[in-house]
C-alpha cells in the first residue's frame, strides 16, 4: 500500500509542476485533464501526507517513551502514542477506501428517467412524489435540476418524467436509485381506505458527453410535432417537439419541454446520446457479471430496490436491508443516510473481493 501512495503522491507533486508551465497553461485540453488528474488524487494525497507526519511523531514518541521519564511525563507519551495509534488506524482505513478502483462516471452529471409502472393513476402519482424527492435531494446537494421531457396524467401525477441533475459527482450519489420503487398507501383515489401497493422506476443514467459517444447526422431521423399535455390536448400550436431516432440501435428520445425546436432538439440528442452510452455500458459490464456484480447493484431496473410504506412511516431498501422510521424526510429529499449506507456496502463488497 505505501508504494502505491508513494507512486500516487509522485504523480501528485509532478501534477503541481506540470500545472505551473506556461505551454500547459496554453493548452485548455491539457489544462483541464492535468487539473481533473490532481483534483481526483488529491484525497488520497492528503491522507498519505498526514498518514506520514502521524507515523513521524509516533515513531519519536515511542522513542521517548524509552528514555528516563518521570510518572507525569510517561502518562502523557502514554496518552499521545494512544491517541496517534488511534489516528494511524483511521487513515489506514480511510486510505483503503480511497485506494478502492473508482467509477469513471461517478464525477459526471445524470439523466435520470421515472416512469409510472404497475398501479395506474396512482403508480404516476408516487412518480411525482420520487421526482420532488430527487429535486428536493438535488437542492440540497447544490445541484441544478433541468426537466427534458413529461408526461402527466389528469391528476397531475407523472406517467414518465425524464430530467438532468447537473453537478458534480452527482452519479456517484444517484446511481443506486435505479431500479423499481414500490409504495404502500391508502391513493387519494380510493373511497374505501383500503392500502393499495404500486410501484414506480427509476433509471439513472450517466450523462454522455460528446467525446463519449459520437452521433453522425446519417444515423438519426428527427421527426417534430405539437407539443401535448395532460389528456392528450396540445399545449403548443406550432410543432417543437421533438422525436429523435437513432437508426442503427432503434433507440428513441423525445422532448417537448421547451418552446424552441432547436433546444428540444438538442435536449434530445443530449439524452439518445446518454442512452446509447447507458447500453454500451450495459453490455460491458454484462461480461464480468458473474466475477463482479455488487450485491448492492446500479443496473436491473426491474429489480425491487425499495418499498416506501406510508402507514407505518417506513422506508427500507432491500439490497442491504436497511429500513428507517422517517418517511416524511425521506420524501423531502433527505436520503443521505440511505445514499451514504449504500456508499459504504459497495466500498465494504469491493474490500471482500481484494479490489
Amino acid at each position: 500500500m505505501l508504494d502505491r501512495l508513494q507512486s500516487l503522491a509522485d504523480r501528485y507533486e509532478k501534477l503541481s509542476e506540470l500545472l505551473c508551465d506556461p505551454d500547459v497553461a496554453s493548452d485548455s485540453k491539457k489544462l483541464r485533464d492535468y487539473s481533473k488528474e490532481q483534483s481526483d488524487l488529491q484525497p488520497a494525497y492528503e491522507a498519505f501526507v498526514e498518514y506520514k507526519n502521524v507515523m513521524e511523531e509516533l515513531d519519536a514518541a515511542k522513542t521517548m517513551q524509552g528514555e528516563k521519564l518521570d510518572d507525569e511525563m510517561r502518562e502523557m507519551v502514554k496518552m499521545e502514542i494512544d491517541e496517534l495509534s488511534s489516528r494511524q488506524q483511521e487513515l489506514e482505513e480511510k486510505i483503503h477506501i480511497l485506494l478502492l478502483p473508482k467509477d469513471p462516471n461517478d464525477d459526471k452529471n445524470v439523466i435520470v428517467e421515472i416512469r409510472g409502472a404497475a398501479g395506474g393513476d396512482e403508480a404516476a402519482l408516487f412518480a411525482s412524489d420520487l421526482y420532488r424527492m430527487y429535486t428536493r435531494f438535488a437542492d440540497n446537494q447544490g445541484w441544478k435540476v433541468e426537466v427534458m421531457d413529461a408526461n402527466t396524467n389528469d391528476l397531475g401525477g407523472f406517467k414518465e418524467v425524464i430530467f438532468q441533475i447537473i453537478g458534480k459527482g452527482a452519479y456517484s450519489k444517484m446511481k443506486f436509485e435505479s431500479g423499481a420503487h414500490r409504495v404502500q398507501r391508502i391513493p387519494s383515489t380510493e373511497s374505501g381506505g383500503r392500502i393499495h401497493t404500486s410501484t414506480s422506476t427509476v433509471a439513472v443514467l450517466p450523462e454522455a458527453e460528446e467525446v463519449d459517444i459520437e452521433i453522425h447526422d446519417k444515423d438519426i431521423r428527427v421527426d417534430t410535432f405539437c407539443s401535448s399535455g395532460a389528456g392528450g390536448q396540445s399545449v403548443n400550436t406550432t410543432k417543437s417537439a421533438v422525436r429523435v431516432t437513432h437508426v442503427p440501435t432503434g433507440i428513441v428520445a423525445t422532448c417537448q419541454d421547451g418552446k424552441s425546436q432547436n433546444s428540444n432538439k438538442e435536449k434530445a440528442l443530449q439524452v439518445l446520446r446518454t442512452r446509447i452510452y447507458d447500453m454500451m455500458r450495459q453490455e460491458e459490464e454484462a461480461k464480468y457479471a458473474g466475477e463482479r456484480k455488487s450485491k448492492v447493484g446500479t443496473g436491473d431496473r426491474s429489480e425491487r430496490i425499495r418499498t416506501y410504506n406510508f402507514p407505518q412511516s417506513r422506508v427500507t431498501d432491500h439490497r442491504i436491508g436497511l429500513t428507517v422510521h422517517k418517511l416524511d424526510q425521506i420524501m423531502n429529499g433527505e436520503i443521505e443516510e440511505i445514499v451514504s449506507a449504500l456508499t459504504l456496502a459497495e466500498q465494504a463488497d469491493m474490500m471482500d473481493k481484494g479490489e
